[in-house]
């Protein structure tokens, strides 16, 4: 009895275990993240080699680069993970540093803020279809492939968005 006891907590253990949000990864460094907005996908790349590709979603105009706060543009150009998000409303996510110093230099010289909080992120159950981009700015991938995103990728990682 007294086994089967122990049995039970161990496979319970490990159950509890496998339904975190939070993954271990002991693979290659993430070195840089590409995303291609025309094609929906985001590489997470060691070096020259695709880690893993993923479909996504992205702002809800989806054509250019943002410009300023509420455009609905998903950022084009180099930017870098400047920060990670484990209580984040969609899910896990990921920082992206935008806006860049020229990024804000354009907005001011319109007059208007550029926006921020530019995140690579969950998606919510309303938007699991995936057959729409719904985001602010965002980049958003399922809750299963965020959970491999954060736990991949470091803070420091270089964002490549390319239109």
């Amino acid at each position: 009895m007294r086994i089967m006891n122990l049995l039970l907590v161990a496979v319970m253990a490990v159950t509890l275990a496998s339904c975190s949000k939070f993954k271990t990864y002991n693979g290659p460094e993430v070195t840089r993240i590409l995303v291609y907005k025309e094609d929906r996908k985001m590489f997470l790349m060691h070096h020259d080699k695709a880690l893993k590709v993923y479909d996504v979603d992205l702002g809800f105009a989806p054509l250019g680069h943002k410009q300023v706060e509420g455009d609905g543009r998903t950022p084009e150009g180099d930017y870098y993970v400047d920060r990670r998000n484990p209580n984040s409303q969609f899910y896990l996510s990921v920082g992206i540093s935008y806006p860049n110093a020229a990024d804000r230099a354009y907005a001011h010289s319109i007059g208007r803020s550029p926006g921020g909080d530019i995140f690579i992120h969950g998606r919510p159950k309303l938007y699991r279809n995936g057959k729409e981009d719904w985001t602010a700015g965002c980049i958003a991938v399922t809750d299963r492939e965020m959970r491999d995103v954060y736990a991949m990728v470091n803070k420091g990682t270089l964002v490549s968005i390319y239109p």
